[in-house]
């Protein structure tokens, strides 16, 4: 590298390490604001949510170890499948439940403060993942860049599920909160063949 570029470098890696300990800092709330919301108000939607941000947290986790360790492909393999297998067993929860709900015509609650926190949520999400990507381009980092992505389809996830809380609440749709359950359930199987997929790939563990 040219002189001063490692140290720039270095430099980049820093910042995005700080974007991920944000992330997880924001996700921990996540997790007990929206599930709490959810168990509140009957919202299987809600507490979908939640969950899915407690996977979040790991792959987080995941992105600062990859940063923290230029070369542990090993463990950058075995994490990756983890985080995959939790996507996968989170899915199966939520293809059921929703289900049950859609067959049984279960109806939720309401819930004005889960709408107007998945709005600032979705905001939040969005504008990280937009950093993220940045950060990732000018570090040509893969994980970065995997990460980013999974910011940005948590910032659609809070989005959509607004959408149906809202539209519960405007219009009485019971089956809008079930629904996105299974939208959520749907985005955690692709995101388990995605982390798996990726687990084998030759890039894996690349920081450049």
């Amino acid at each position: 590298m040219p002189e001063g570029e490692p140290e720039r470098h270095d430099e980049l890696l820093a910042q995005g390490r700080r974007l991920e300990i944000a992330t997880i800092g924001w996700n921990l709330v996540e997790v007990f604001v929206t599930i709490g919301l959810g168990v509140a108000a009957s919202s299987l939607a809600l507490i979908a949510f939640g969950l899915d941000s407690l996977i979040e947290v790991f792959a987080s986790v995941v992105v600062i170890r990859y940063i923290a360790h230029h070369h542990a492909e090993r463990q950058a393999v075995r994490a990756l499948r983890l985080i995959a297998v939790a996507f996968g067993v989170l899915g199966i929860y939520l293809l059921s439940a929703s289900s049950y709900d859609l067959v049984r015509a279960g109806v939720a609650d309401s819930s004005p403060l889960g709408i107007a926190y998945l709005a600032v949520a979705a905001s939040a999400m969005f504008v990280l993942a937009y950093k993220k990507r940045a950060l990732a381009r000018a570090t040509r980092s893969e994980p970065l860049a995997a990460e980013a992505n999974m910011t940005f389809l948590d910032g659609c996830l809070a989005s959509s599920i607004l959408i149906a809380l809202a539209a519960n609440a405007l219009w009485g749709i019971w089956w809008a909160d079930p629904a996105a359950a299974l939208l959520v359930a749907l985005f955690c199987f692709r995101e388990a063949f995605t982390n798996w997929s990726q687990s084998g790939s030759d890039t894996v563990g690349q920081l450049a």
